[in-house]
């Protein structure tokens, strides 16, 4: 092995040790504290319990009449509500908008990209979807949970509808297919690897949002996973020990799908990146 091969690697190996140390050590602090009796626990020191409190977890379920439980109800639905939503929306734009090419699409797409620099209006947001009685509503909570990620998203599917070849669609054509069977029968199946990776990263951002839930689904009944931090959190004092073992029980489920499609996220962002 070379001189330059060696500095590379150490190089590698201790840019991987520096990244590793910082994602794990709040994570381990957070797990030995969540195992500690509140006293021990708030002192906020990165150490072995005295005893194991395996119970803090029980009571962070049996907490406000099981409030985590229903929270991961409310949780899912409003995930899976915006992500099947969002497929079937960015899909058909990212679409069209990569087909097309006259000026009510230019307009089209430098609308959809203010969207990622244009910050969300929270009071006049409130107001509209009052008008519209959505508000504290999961239904309303999908619509804005979709408006936020709608950019990002179509740009993603119309990135990888460049690569698709046009001579698909034109066999299809001759075949007699209409344009909803061309995008039904031919189109979408081709978007499975980008819709993974839409489905993935979408789940998670929408799965771990605090703060529009907090202003657009206020309420218990509503109280999204990310919102029961609130139980443990007073203002004269807090239980770091019910706290750190609420984030671990709400961080685990996207964490572990994050691992698992670690690849399929990579592999789908970067597929319609050269066109085949």
């Amino acid at each position: 092995m070379t001189r330059k091969k060696r500095v590379r690697l150490l190089g590698d190996v201790t840019g991987l040790l520096v990244a590793g140390t910082i994602f794990a050590v709040p994570f381990i602090f957070m797990l030995v504290s969540s195992l500690k009796e509140r006293r021990e626990a708030n002192l906020l020191q990165l150490s072995l319990p005295k005893v194991f409190q395996w119970e803090n977890y029980l009571e962070v379920i049996k907490a406000n009449n099981y409030l985590l439980i229903r929270s991961f109800k409310n949780s899912a639905v409003l995930t899976a509500g915006s992500v099947v939503l969002l497929i079937v929306v960015c899909s058909m734009a990212g679409y069209v908008l990569q087909r097309r090419r006259d000026r009510l699409t230019g307009i089209a797409n430098s609308i959809i990209l203010s969207g990622l620099m244009v910050p969300p209006a929270i009071l006049p947001t409130i107001w509209v979807m009052k008008g519209l009685h959505l508000y504290k509503t999961l239904p309303g909570m999908m619509l804005i949970e979709c408006a936020l990620q709608i950019p990002f998203t179509i740009m993603l599917y119309r990135g990888f509808v460049g690569s698709i070849p046009l001579e698909l669609e034109e066999a299809g054509y001759i075949d007699g297919c209409t344009r909803t069977q061309m995008f039904t029968k031919i189109i979408l199946p081709l978007l499975k690897p980008v819709t993974s990776t839409v489905i993935i990263l979408n789940a998670v951002a929408v799965f771990n949002d605090f703060t529009n839930p907090l202003y657009f689904l206020p309420g218990t009944k509503n109280a999204t996973i990310q919102l029961t931090l609130f139980n443990f959190i007073g203002r004269y004092s807090s239980s770091y020990n019910l706290l750190f073992a609420n984030v671990i029980m709400i961080t685990l489920p996207m964490l572990v799908l994050f691992l698992f499609f670690n690849k399929r996220i990579v592999d789908g962002m970067v597929a319609g990146s050269v066109k085949g």
